[in-house]
């Protein structure tokens, strides 16, 4: 079977978003362009990696750019915070993600590759694009501008720290039915000296 891209040039929305609740949570990135939607089901380390590799892309590129390219710093709210758009349907579970810069056109591109069943192919991004139609996963390519991606970044932040509150000894996230501390075990460190 052929590969499938779902490609936006120019997409009117490039966001993420979870269902369901805390600790329960599924993962979705999510574009729209003239109607058409594109749902991609992903882990919340795969989000967290790509917006702090797009926050610090976008910084490189306002610190090499010297106010060649528009790129606007940080944010802390997200432009849209509006919710998921419905009908949600996972088109593919994300495996590999790629970011590139198109000088040409002034845009960062992200592709998102479906899990590929060849191990070669999930380990290395780069054996995907190199890989012949017919062995290679389907994916999602997003064309976006600087203010898109910071926008993403914000949004993405915001997602990720929406979750279930952390622990104070260990960091591991607490349910609301609590949660074994490995650092209360008898092998904790005193908390003062």
């Amino acid at each position: 079977m052929a590969r499938l891209t779902h490609r936006y040039l120019r997409p009117d929305r490039f966001v993420c978003g979870t269902v369901g609740r805390p600790g329960e949570r599924t993962f979705f990135i999510q574009t729209r362009q003239d109607g058409q939607i594109t749902s991609v089901r992903c882990d919340k380390e795969q989000l967290q990696v790509l917006t702090t590799h797009l926050a610090r892309i976008l910084d490189d590129l306002a610190r090499l750019a010297a106010g060649g390219i528009l790129v606007p710093g940080p944010v802390d709210e997200p432009v849209d915070d509006e919710p998921l758009d419905m009908p949600l349907e996972e088109e593919f579970t994300a495996g590999a993600i790629a970011i590139a810069w198109d000088s040409a056109a002034g845009r960062l591109v992200v592709e998102v590759f479906a899990i590929s069943d060849d191990e070669m192919m999930e380990a290395d991004p780069q054996l995907l694009l190199a890989a012949s139609p017919q062995d290679a996963p389907d994916s999602l390519e997003v064309h976006l501008s600087p203010a898109q991606a910071r926008d993403f970044v914000a949004r993405g932040q915001l997602v990720i720290s929406s979750g279930r509150p952390a622990c104070p000894f260990c960091g591991q996230p607490i349910s609301g039915s609590g949660h074994i501390c490995p650092r209360a075990n008898g092998y904790r460190r005193p908390l003062f000296l």
